[in-house]
């Protein structure tokens, strides 16, 4: 006697999981509200060390030498080199959870800076839900929601770091691919030689600030930040800001470990009809055909790390004594492959906060070649004052 045995259905097909919106998924989100997060599987960095920390500078595209040159830093404010503030995203970007088969955009940030991270230092994250707003109806991709996850980064000796709010869409992908023709723009960007050459002339042009220090009392309200270029965005950047430790939730993996995972979680996969491998969903970020499953065109950045690039903009404006307090961005658009993003910001106010320090608020911008603001945003950093009686 002969048996024929049936494929086992594993659950992963070549489509992202398309689910829906139920009473029953909005009151399961409900009860989660104050859970605090496990994050072991999306845990990259633990110990800032000199080179995780440079690997993360290059991966941002930040050659800034306070976090990357040992003998330019031993002569800096902290006597040696530290993270750039936004390295807490390769100790963790951040954390899934619930909306099981949605479909998600990162949608804003807000962070607070409360210590450097210097060389040596073990970065502990938390993660806590603190819940969601609606569902709402939208143009964008039809039925959404807007949740909450309250990430919090403590050193070794117990001292907060860093304390960041990030916000993310959730929507029913079935619904943003219909909708997807009505965003459609010639992709990728048509770049001219010569636009291309300026771009590029404009990169190299770029400077930070570095160990001059900027002071709080020679600058004006209405003075404008300099201006930062990314771009034109490629699939090596993507790679870059990965292999940096930065970004995935969980993190990547290869071959049977990453079969044994999305064995045991389908919906964090699917089968790519081209190469026939299994693909995360993450892979939106590198991956054209997982891209236009998600509702949009191409492949597109990840929404933390525009807001490095943003950080990147202040600490290279500020100088090596300045600090950063706090950010915001709203991600607004996709910057997709073959874009380029310009990022500046102006001087709307200036004051001695309640904390002491001499601090500027800024209002920021990442415009984009289609002259669109893909990340309004605002920042308060920090300055040295001019001793007194001297200029």
């Amino acid at each position: 006697m002969t048996t024929t045995e049936t494929p086992q259905d594993t659950g992963i097909g070549k489509e992202l999981a398309t689910g829906k919106f139920t009473d029953e998924m909005l009151a399961q989100m409900r009860e989660l509200i104050g859970t605090e997060l496990r994050t072991d599987a999306c845990v990259n960095n633990e110990y800032a060390t000199r080179l995780a920390i440079l690997r993360f500078a290059e991966g941002i595209g930040d050659d800034n030498p306070l976090w990357t040159d040992e003998a330019y830093a031993a002569s800096g404010p902290f006597g040696g080199i530290i993270a750039p503030p936004s390295f807490i995203f390769a100790c963790l970007g951040s954390v899934q959870v619930g909306w099981r088969g949605l479909g998600g955009f990162h949608a804003e940030t807000d962070m607070t800076f409360h210590a450097p991270i210097k060389v040596g230092d073990k970065i502990t994250a938390r993660v806590w839900f603190d819940g969601f707003d609606g569902p709402t109806d939208s143009s964008f991709g039809g039925r959404r929601i807007k949740d909450y996850l309250r990430q919090e980064y403590w050193n070794q000796d117990g001292v907060l770091v860093a304390r960041f709010i990030c916000s993310r869409m959730r929507f029913e992908r079935g619904e943003m691919q219909k909708r997807r023709t009505s965003r459609t723009i010639e992709l990728p960007h048509p770049w001219s030689e010569a636009e291309l050459e300026r771009i590029e002339e404009d990169i190299l042009a770029e400077t930070p600030r570095g160990a001059v220090p900027r002071y709080w009392d020679d600058v004006q309200v209405g003075d404008e930040l300099d201006t930062l270029t990314k771009g034109p965005i490629g699939l090596t950047d993507e790679i870059a800001y990965v292999a940096s430790g930065a970004a995935p939730v969980p993190r990547l993996s290869a071959h049977g470990v990453a079969l044994r995972r999305y064995r045991k979680h389908p919906k964090w996969a699917f089968r790519d009809p081209s190469t026939h491998a299994l693909e995360p969903v993450y892979s939106v970020h590198y991956n054209d055909y997982a891209a236009k499953l998600q509702g949009a065109q191409i492949a597109y950045d990840v929404g933390i790390q525009r807001t490095c690039w943003q950080l990147h903009s202040l600490t290279h404006w500020i100088g090596d004594t300045g600090s950063v307090k706090a950010v915001h961005g709203q991600y607004r658009a996709h910057v997709y492959l073959s874009d380029v993003v310009r990022l500046g910001g102006k001087v709307v106010g200036k004051e001695i906060d309640a904390d002491g320090d001499a601090v500027l608020h800024l209002e920021t911008w990442a415009h984009n070649q289609r002259e669109q603001n893909c990340m309004p945003g605002t920042a308060t950093v920090a300055l040295p004052r001019r001793a007194e009686g001297t200029v």
